[in-house]
């Protein structure tokens, strides 16, 4: 018998449920849980279990379509043109999706993002 087996053989017997047999399960009382609103707002407690799980991030400055002969082609100096303008708005992807929109920056010898426009959120 396992640690675990153990475990749950203890609480089966502190609980008097045989759990082989299915018996004492009908004890249990559930009670309907109320539907959330999706306007709801929500606070940082109800957050808190997943502030620490990882995202991607992404600053995309464009797309294009190209044939599979012309990917190939790209080599050092290759121009790849852009569907967006100069100057225009740059988006900012979480797991690929726009949270928001702002300008490409130059920090000493670094890049970085300026956010400009926060998307509304959508579920």
């Amino acid at each position: 018998m396992t640690q675990f087996d153990a475990g749950a053989a203890e609480l089966a017997e502190a609980h008097a449920v045989d759990v082989e047999a299915g018996r004492g399960l009908a004890d249990v009382s559930l009670e309907p849980t109320q539907p959330v609103p999706m306007d709801a707002p929500v606070g940082l407690d109800e957050l808190l279990p997943v502030l620490d799980v990882p995202v991607e991030l992404a600053v995309e400055i464009g797309r294009t379509t190209m044939t599979i002969g012309e990917t190939l082609s790209i080599g050092p100096g290759s121009i790849i043109a852009l569907k967006r303008m100069t100057g225009e708005p740059v988006d900012l992807l979480v797991n690929g999706k726009r949270i928001a929109r702002g300008e490409v920056i130059a920090i000493d010898e670094e890049f970085g993002f300026r956010v400009t426009e926060v998307e509304s959120v959508e579920f």
